[in-house]
């Protein structure tokens, strides 16, 4: 795993659940390989981090919004689909013709309209953010 994102994906666990990061919290190499199998284009290196880091916590795959696993990943509308909120009026991408960029900026579509919106953050900067607001709200609570 590489060291440019993975710190930061890492830190989820003990930032929100008072616990270490264990390597049984994201998806061994093995595990993504066997996944991603049959998939005609590759992980941007900030998704394939995120997965490497905590694809297997639960806790973080489906907090608030669902992350899709990796064999669920998918090209539609000229973007790959990794996200939907829970009601699945939103679906979150990034271009596909940006997947060789480490970490490119994420998309939201209106899943009604079918309308494309630039969320004009990074992978990282929108996952990052995202659970700040889902387990800081919640702890106000």
């Amino acid at each position: 795993m590489t060291e440019l994102f993975s710190d930061k994906f890492r830190a989820l666990v003990p930032s929100y659940f008072e616990d270490d990061w264990a390597e049984e919290d994201g998806l061994s190499e093995d595990e993504l390989a066997e996944m991603l199998e049959g998939k005609d284009f590759d992980l941007p290196l900030a998704l394939r981090d995120f997965y490497r880091a905590v694809g297997a916590t639960e806790d973080i795959m489906e907090a608030f919004h669902f992350f899709w696993d990796p064999d669920e990943l998918e090209i539609e509308d000229g973007f790959l689909l990794f996200l939907e909120d829970e009601d699945e009026q939103y679906t979150w991408g990034m271009r596909a013709d940006q997947l060789d960029v480490p970490d490119p900026i994420v998309w939201r579509r209106n899943n009604a309209r079918g309308e494309w919106q630039s969320e004009e953050g990074t992978f990282t900067e929108y996952v990052l953010d995202l659970f700040e607001w889902v387990f800081e709200e919640n702890e106000e609570d």
